[in-house]
């Protein structure tokens, strides 16, 4: 009963989340802002949009390839579309149960190819310390680039809260207690596990696993691929965010500085809430729009920006639907005929 509410409560809260702030971003739109943002709906060129979505796809492609690099060490090797599918049926769970993607990744791993759970995913594990520190990198390029801006940042958010009164250092506090209330939480699930004999050993055979991944990150015999295929990934991600852009007139004036700063925004937005819902397009419309005129009508969010910042999660969402639910049906078909 408790693992099941403790599940339930896992998917129920992020979509809350989500759809709170989806209805408080268009709450605090005015009517002739409303009016806007469905005008700029209508405007987007879709061939730049599918343009983007293909450019997303080929960074999972990649995604795929990459791990066999990481297999191979400890004894595996895999066939390159068991590994993709697995990659987007990763993508495709997390979109519907938080932090599963990994876990469903690694047992798909293991249904086509019997690669044994701890060490795929302990792969999968290393992988994320890797993709961690590149975006690491782009954030600390981005932080560089908006040192000009802000100022004026400050100014925008400073504005908003004097038009809103007291509801924004109400948030602020709510803020803090919910980030005391995570981390006690997560103290208190550690000691559980650490006081059980069965899912204490079940942790340290994760942790044996993550760290044969991580040896396998510098044994790999094709270092140099493994590198370009990153290198690859990172830049198809930030590709795709920018092509999306030309899709609205209006956003073609925000320079590249402004383009990585929404990127990394979108990324975090991703990682808070299940699926970015609600939190991608607010975060890339308030990064992205201080390098435009500020809101006609007031308000952190000009319309357009916000616009961009959904059509670009529903291209990734839709994407990942899907395809990742392809990669689902094909994977259940090909263990039917093995059977």
């Amino acid at each position: 009963m408790k693992k099941a509410l403790v599940a339930a409560l896992k998917i129920i809260v992020p979509l809350g989340i989500g759809g709170w702030l989806i209805y408080k971003q268009y709450h605090d739109l005015s009517a002739a802002q409303r009016q806007e943002l469905f005008e700029a709906f209508g405007d987007a060129d879709l061939f730049w949009l599918g343009s983007a979505t293909l450019v997303g796809w080929l960074a999972h492609v990649s995604r795929g390839w990459r791990w066999r690099y990481l297999l191979e060490p400890i004894g595996h090797r895999p066939g390159f579309w068991n590994c993709y599918h697995g990659v987007m049926i990763g993508y495709f769970i997390n979109m519907f149960v938080p932090r599963a993607g990994e876990a469903s990744r690694a047992v798909s791993l293991y249904r086509t190819e019997r690669v044994p759970f701890e060490k795929g995913f302990g792969t999968i594990l290393a992988e994320r310390v890797v993709d961690m520190v590149v975006l690491l990198g782009f954030a600390a390029v981005a932080l560089l680039l908006q040192l000009d801006k802000l100022d004026l940042f400050r100014a925008r958010i400073t504005d908003f809260n004097s038009t809103n009164g007291s509801g924004a250092e109400e948030g602020a506090a709510w803020g803090s207690w919910l980030f005391y209330l995570l981390l006690a939480a997560a103290i208190g699930a550690a000691v559980f596990v650490l006081s059980r004999p069965v899912l204490r050993a079940r942790a340290l055979e994760l942790v044996r696993g993550f760290v044969q991944g991580l040896k396998a990150v510098f044994e790999t015999k094709k270092k140099v691929l493994f590198v370009l295929h990153t290198a690859f990934i990172w830049a198809a991600y930030l590709g795709m965010f920018q092509v999306g852009f030309y899709c609205l007139p209006s956003m073609q004036v925000v320079p590249f500085a402004g383009i990585l700063a929404g990127f990394i925004a979108g990324a975090v937005g991703i990682i808070l809430v299940q699926g970015g819902i609600g939190v991608y397009p607010a975060f890339v419309a308030l990064i992205v729009g201080v390098y435009m005129p500020a809101a006609e009508g007031g308000g952190l969010l000009r319309p357009d920006a916000l616009a961009m910042g959904w059509l670009l999660w529903a291209a990734q969402t839709l994407m990942i639907i899907v395809l990742g639910g392809l990669s689902l049906l094909l994977t259940a078909l090909q263990r039917t005929r093995e059977a």
